[in-house]
C-alpha cells in the first residue's frame, strides 16, 4: 500500500481524467422537483466548477482561504468543492441541519471568507448566525432569498471557465471537517490533498466500484462517511451519483437510482425493516423466508420494494448496528457490510469484505492501515487518511495521538486472532453505577434496538443503584399508543424484552427498567447528531429531574 507520504495520483487528476476520456458521461443527476431531473456530464460538471474558480480568484480568493458550504447534498455542493480547489481555496462544509449559534461558531472558527448557500429547510433560522458582511453566493435550489447571495446561474454566465489542470500541492488543505458534535462542541479535524488522494486510490484497489456504479447520495455531505464514501469516491472511480429530493419523495429516488453501491446509518437501517414489518408480520415473513426457494423471491421482492434489488455492495457506518439486524438482511439476499472508521482518519480504517465479514464484526483493516488495542481496551489507529490535526486546537492534538502516531479514537474494541475488529463500546460512555461496575451501553443497545418495537435506545444510570434504558417506540406502535389496549400489549411486550436481554447479562449490568420516550428522539430537537447518533448529554439533562420518580416507581416498563 502507498502511503500518503509518497507520491499518490492526485484527486484532481482522476477528476480531469474522467473530464478529458468520457466528457459526456453523465456523472451527476439532480431531482428539481415534480419528478423532474437534469442530468450533469462530466463536461458540464467541470465547465461550471471551472468558471466558480475563475470567479473565485477573480475576488482575490486562493492561497488556502476557507470558503463555507452550508446546503443539503445537492449536484452544486460537488461542483462547488472542486471550484474552491482550483481556486487553491479550503472547503468548510456546515451540516445543513445546523442552529445558528453553530453555524456562526463554524463560520467564525474556521475564518471563512465566504458562504456557498444552497439547498435548506431551516435558512430562515440560520441566517442570524451569519455575519451581515459575510459574501455569499446562492446555489440553484437555495432558498428564493436575497440574502442567499448572488445566484451561482448569474456567475456562471458572465464568467470564462479556467483553463488546464489547476494542481495543489500534498500537503495543502483540502478540508476542514467539522465534528457533528454528538461530544460537545464541534472541531475542525483538517484533511490535506496527499492524505484524501491517497485514500481515493487505496480504497478503488481494495473496494470494487468503476464508473459504472451508481450511488444515492442522502447523507450529510458535510459528514466525512459521505464526502469520502461517494463523493471522493466518484471523484476516482467515476460512478454516477444520483441525488435525494427530500424526505417524502426518498423511496422514489432510491428506484430512479436504483444503486449498485448503497450505504447507510443503523438506525435508517432498522427503519427500513420497520418500514417492511409493517406491510409483512415479522413472523410471517420469517416463516416465508425459511422455505428454501419460496424464500428467495420473497426476499428479492422486498429487496425491490426497497429499491435495493441491484445493490451488489451494501455498507452501514458511522454507529453501531446489531449483528441480528445484518443477518436480517443477508436472509432476504442482502450482504450488508459493516463498517468503521472515523472523522480523523477520513473514513478510511476497517471495512467488511466477502469472505471476510461476520455479524457483529467491523472487518478487517482497509489496506495501509494499523491498528492495535491499548492496555485499556481502547482501538488505536494509523491510517493513511489520518487527519493533519485538529484546526487550531495543538492541545487536543497532543490527547488525541499515542507518542508513536495513532490515534486514540475512544472506541473499545477486541480483535479476533485472523484481524477482524468488534466495537464494543465508547471509553467515555461507559459509566458506573452504585455496584462499582462499569456498564458498556453500546452492546445493550444494540439488544434492545433490535426490537421491532424498538426504533432508539439509550442506556444510562451513573450512579444509580443499576442501569436503566430509555426507549423511542418504532413508528408504528407509537401510531397505536392512543388505546389502553395498545398501551397495554407494549408494555407486556417490553417487560419480556427487559427479561430476555437482563438474562444475557451480568448482574452489575442488568436493567432496572425501560423507560418509553414521550417523542421521538431527531435532528430537530436536539437528540441526535445530524448523522443521527444520539446526544447521550442532551439526553441525560432532560430526563435528569425525573430519575428519582422513575427508580422510586414500580414497575418494568415507564412511560417517561
Amino acid at each position: 500500500m502507498t502511503s500518503a507520504a509518497q507520491p499518490v495520483k492526485p484527486i484532481l487528476d482522476y477528476i480531469y481524467d474522467h473530464e478529458a476520456t468520457h466528457p459526456d458521461a453523465i456523472y451527476l443527476t439532480q431531482p428539481t422537483g415534480g419528478g423532474q431531473v437534469i442530468d450533469y456530464t462530466w463536461r458540464q460538471v467541470l465547465d461550471q466548477a471551472r468558471r466558480m474558480a475563475t470567479h473565485l480568484r477573480d475576488r482575490g480568493l486562493g492561497n488556502g482561504d476557507r470558503v463555507a458550504i452550508l446546503s443539503k447534498n445537492c449536484a452544486h455542493f460537488f461542483m462547488a468543492e472542486l471550484a474552491v480547489w482550483m481556486a487553491g481555496c479550503t472547503t468548510v462544509a456546515i451540516f445543513p441541519t445546523e442552529r445558528a449559534e453553530t453555524v456562526q461558531f463554524v463560520l467564525e472558527h474556521s475564518e471563512a471568507k465566504l458562504l456557498f448557500v444552497g439547498k435548506l429547510d431551516t435558512w430562515e433560522q440560520q441566517r442570524p448566525g451569519v455575519a451581515a458582511g459575510m459574501p455569499r453566493i446562492a446555489f440553484p435550489l437555495s432558498p428564493n432569498d436575497a440574502d442567499c447571495g448572488e445566484k451561482w446561474d448569474d456567475i456562471a454566465a458572465r464568467t470564462q471557465p479556467m483553463a488546464g489542470r489547476p494542481a495543489r500541492a500534498a500537503d495543502d488543505l483540502a478540508m476542514l471537517i467539522y465534528t457533528s458534535g454528538s461530544t460537545g462542541q464541534p472541531k475542525g479535524a483538517m484533511h490535506s490533498f496527499g492524505h484524501i488522494s491517497a485514500v481515493g486510490a487505496a480504497s478503488l484497489k481494495a473496494v470494487d466500484v468503476s464508473g459504472a456504479d451508481r450511488y444515492l447520495s442522502y447523507l450529510p455531505l458535510a459528514h466525512v462517511f459521505e464526502r469520502g464514501v461517494v463523493e471522493c469516491a466518484t471523484f476516482v472511480s467515476g460512478a454516477r451519483v444520483f441525488f435525494a429530493e427530500s424526505l417524502d419523495t426518498f423511496i422514489a429516488d432510491l428506484r430512479r437510482a436504483r444503486p449498485t453501491v448503497f450505504h447507510s446509518v443503523p438506525r435508517l437501517w432498522l427503519k427500513f425493516q420497520h418500514g417492511v414489518f409493517a406491510k409483512m408480520p415479522p413472523k410471517k415473513l420469517d416463516f416465508l423466508l425459511s422455505i428454501p426457494i419460496l424464500g428467495k423471491i420473497v426476499g428479492r421482492k422486498v429487496l425491490d420494494g426497497l429499491g435495493l434489488d441491484q445493490v451488489r455492495i451494501a455498507l452501514s457506518g458511522s454507529a453501531p448496528i446489531p449483528a441480528e439486524l445484518i443477518t436480517w438482511y443477508r436472509r432476504l439476499g442482502l450482504n450488508l457490510l459493516e463498517g468503521y472508521a472515523m472523522t480523523e482518519d477520513f473514513a478510511y480504517s476497517h471495512f467488511s469484505q466477502e469472505g471476510k465479514s461476520a455479524p457483529g464484526y467491523v472487518g478487517m483493516p482497509m489496506p495501509g492501515v494499523e491498528v492495535k488495542i491499548s492496555e485499556e481496551g481502547e482501538v488505536l489507529i494509523k491510517s493513511p487518511g489520518q487527519m493533519v490535526g485538529y484546526y487550531k486546537r495543538p492541545d487536543l492534538n497532543a490527547e488525541a495521538f499515542t507518542d508513536d502516531g495513532f490515534f486514540r479514537t475512544g472506541d473499545k474494541g477486541e480483535r479476533r486472532a485472523d484481524g477482524m475488529l468488534k466495537i464494543t463500546g465508547r471509553v467515555k460512555e461507559q459509566f458506573k453505577t452504585a455496584k462499582g461496575k462499569y456498564v458498556a451501553p453500546a452492546p445493550i443497545e444494540n439488544r434492545l434496538n433490535n426490537c421491532p418495537l424498538i426504533e432508539l435506545s439509550m442506556v444510562s444510570g451513573v450512579g444509580q443503584s443499576a442501569a436503566y434504558a430509555m426507549v423511542v417506540l418504532a413508528e408504528e406502535q407509537r401510531k397505536q399508543v392512543g388505546t389502553p389496549e395498545a398501551r397495554a400489549h407494549i408494555e407486556t411486550e417490553l417487560g419480556k424484552l427487559l427479561d430476555d436481554v437482563n438474562a444475557e447479562l451480568p448482574d452489575y449490568e442488568h436493567l432496572r427498567m425501560l423507560v418509553i420516550a414521550p417523542e421521538p428522539w431527531s435532528i430537530e430537537n436536539g437528540f441526535l447528531t445530524p448523522t443521527m447518533k444520539i446526544k447521550r448529554s442532551r439526553i441525560e439533562s432532560v430526563v435528569g429531574e425525573k430519575l428519582n420518580g422513575w427508580y422510586e416507581a414500580k414497575g418494568k416498563v415507564l412511560w417517561g
